[in-house]
């Protein structure tokens, strides 16, 4: 694996056009702020990354306030008690994104909020206080205990809402592959912490965040 000045090199010798600020990108929330989030907050972040899933992020943008208004401004107690007749009259609404399946998963996913809430006392806080040299742990959370968040999806939840995270894109598997940290795309358990390994060695050279880290190594590539 080449060192964090080595990759800095390259990407900027194959983007002389960019600056470094420009290709790192900005810095992820602080954990004060991001823990000060309420948990509607964060179910409303949650379930528009679910929903912008394979359509255009400005089609789903616009149409949100509909969607906090549909699902009662997120409040997860009140979403989770909605009955199945109450989930299908939505599918009559031209206000929102007519998705059966995603729909169904934003009550499941209230039950998540509502139960990691009672756990953790506020799903904010423990998603600040997760530590980041083992972020897919906090991947894997989601993706057992949610619904629609496999994939990069919960990487990129916790994207949006300001949590630091690297995201598995195709540019940052290629650029992973090509330093000899995974030989395919990483969905294993053990491949994913060999790419956290990696991400946790350019953390501590760099003191930079995984964001970051994650958007250098996709620009290191030709």
């Amino acid at each position: 694996m080449k060192n964090w000045s080595e990759l800095c090199e390259q990407a900027l010798n194959l983007h002389p056009e960019r600056r470094l600020d420009e290709i790192l990108g900005p810095l992820p929330l602080d954990s004060m702020t991001l823990a000060a989030l309420n948990d509607d907050r964060v179910f409303s972040v949650m379930t528009r990354r679910i929903f912008r899933a394979g359509l255009k992020h400005s089609l789903v943008d616009a149409k949100w306030p509909a969607f906090e208004q549909a699902f009662f401004g997120f409040n997860p107690e009140a979403v989770e008690e909605m009955s199945d007749e109450a989930l299908e009259q939505l599918m009559h609404n031209p206000q929102l994104i007519r998705h059966f399946g995603k729909i169904k998963a934003t009550r499941a996913n209230a039950v998540l909020i509502t139960d990691l809430a009672r756990e953790y006392g506020s799903v904010a806080g423990m998603i600040a206080q997760w530590p980041e040299d083992n972020i897919i742990g906090l991947w894997q959370l989601f993706k057992k205990r949610g619904k629609q968040l496999g994939g990069n999806s919960g990487a990129y939840f916790l994207r949006m809402l300001g949590k630091d995270t690297f995201i598995l894109t195709d540019d940052v598997i290629v650029a992973l592959k090509a330093q000899g940290v995974v030989d395919k795309k990483p969905t294993a358990q053990r491949d994913l912490e060999h790419v956290q390994e990696a991400f946790n060695q350019l953390r501590e050279q760099s003191g930079r965040p995984l964001c970051q880290i994650s958007r250098l190594l996709a620009h290191s590539i030709g």
